[in-house]
C-alpha cells in the first residue's frame, strides 16, 4: 500500500480507503463478514475508514466504532459527516452551529472516540450562512474534537466562498473535499481540481466504481447478476447508470484490462489515482476478497498508450465557454 498526504497537509492516508455505507448488521452473519473485511484492511495497509452519521441512522458508525476499537488509535484515520436529518425536529438537520455540535458529539459517542480525524459537511446547507458553518468547524478543530475538516458535493462557487470565509476570518483551514469522481462522472476536473490544487486541499472521492458499473459485473445484453446491487438497491442509483452508452464503454475497456492483466475495478481506481490532486479513493467492499482486489490499484501505473486509449473511449468533453 502506498500513502499520500492529505493535500498539502501532513496527514498520510492510504491510496485506497474503505467506506462504511452499510445497513444495520447487528447480530447477523454479515456483521462478522464486515468485521473481517476491516481487519483484513489493516493487514493490507489500509489506514483510512470513512463513515457518516446518517448511514443507517448511526448504526454504521456504531459498527465501525466496535470494529476499530480492537486496533490502536494511531493506526487509523476515521472520517464522518454531518448534514442529513437525524430526527424529526426543525434543528435535526443542516449545518447550523447547534446541529453540527450535537451531531459531532453523537458521532464521537457512536464511534467511541475522543476525536474524529476528518469531518465533512455532507452537503451544502442553503439555510445557514457559510460563515456560521466554517466558524463552528474551526472551533471544533480548535477544541480537539476534529483534526481536519472539509465538504462533500459542494459546487465550485460554494467551495470558493468557503475558502474565502476561512481566509478572511483567520479560521482553521478547510483541508479536504469528498466529491463523487469516476470514469463516468468527471465534473470535478472542470474547476474543482484546480481550486483544490491552488489551496492545498486534498480530494478523497467516493463512488469510484460508479455503483459497481466499473467492476465489469454488468455486461451488455446479459441479465443482472443475482444478488447484485442492481437487484436490491432502493434508490436504483446503479440502474440509472446501466445505459447503453455506459455499457458500451465497459465493453471497450475490458480488452485493455486483459492486456494489462488487471480487473476493470483496478483499472478504474488506478485511473483516478493518476491525478496527484487525489489523496485517497474511498471504496466499498462487502467481502475481504473485494478489498484485496481493489488494493492492487495502489501503485499501479497505467501506461501512457493505455491512458490515451481510455480517454478515447470515455470521450469526455469538459465544460468550456469562450468569453469575449
Amino acid at each position: 500500500m502506498k500513502y499520500r498526504n492529505l493535500g498539502k497537509w501532513g496527514l498520510k492516508v492510504s491510496e485506497i480507503a474503505l467506506g462504511s455505507w452499510v445497513t444495520d448488521l447487528s447480530g447477523t452473519d454479515a456483521e462478522e463478514v464486515a468485521k473481517k473485511t476491516i481487519d483484513r484492511a489493516f493487514d493490507l495497509g489500509v489506514n483510512f475508514f470513512d463513515c457518516a452519521d446518517a448511514y443507517s441512522g448511526g448504526a454504521a458508525e456504531r459498527f465501525l466504532g466496535r470494529a476499530l476499537g480492537e486496533h490502536a488509535r494511531h493506526e487509523y484515520v476515521v472520517s464522518s459527516k454531518v448534514f442529513f436529518p437525524m430526527g424529526p425536529g426543525a434543528n435535526d438537520w443542516g449545518l447550523s452551529r447547534k446541529h453540527i455540535i450535537e451531531q459531532l458529539d453523537r458521532s464521537l459517542k457512536n464511534l467511541k472516540l475522543d476525536y474524529i480525524d476528518l469531518y465533512f459537511c455532507h452537503r451544502f446547507d442553503p439555510t445557514t450562512p457559510i460563515e456560521e458553518t466554517m466558524q463552528v468547524l474551526s472551533d471544533m478543530l480548535a477544541a480537539g474534537k476534529i483534526l481536519y475538516y472539509g465538504v462533500s458535493e459542494w459546487s465550485p462557487v460554494q467551495l470558493t466562498k468557503a475558502l474565502a470565509v476561512v481566509k478572511e476570518n483567520g479560521l482553521r483551514p478547510l483541508s479536504v473535499i469528498q466529491p463523487q469522481y469516476n470514469m463516468t462522472d468527471r465534473y470535478i476536473e472542470d474547476e474543482i481540481m484546480d481550486i483544490c490544487a491552488e489551496n492545498g486541499v486534498g480530494i478523497v472521492p467516493f463512488s469510484p466504481l460508479a455503483q459497481g458499473l466499473l467492476t465489469g459485473k454488468y455486461r451488455k445484453g446479459q441479465p443482472l447478476p443475482e444478488g447484485s446491487r442492481a437487484t436490491w438497491q432502493a434508490d436504483k442509483q446503479i440502474n440509472k447508470l446501466l445505459t447503453e452508452e455506459n455499457l458500451d464503454k465497459v465493453e471497450r475497456l475490458l480488452p485493455i484490462t486483459e492486456r494489462l492483466g488487471v480487473p476493470l475495478s483496478v483499472l478504474a481506481l488506478a485511473w483516478i489515482l493518476r491525478k496527484r490532486q487525489i489523496s485517497s479513493v474511498i471504496t466499498g467492499a462487502s467481502r475481504a476478497e473485494q478489498l484485496e482486489k481493489n488494493v492492487r490499484a495502489s501503485g499501479f501505473v497505467i501506461p501512457d498508450d493505455a491512458l490515451a486509449e481510455i480517454e478515447s473511449i470515455l470521450d469526455y468533453h469538459p465544460f468550456v465557454r469562450r468569453i469575449g
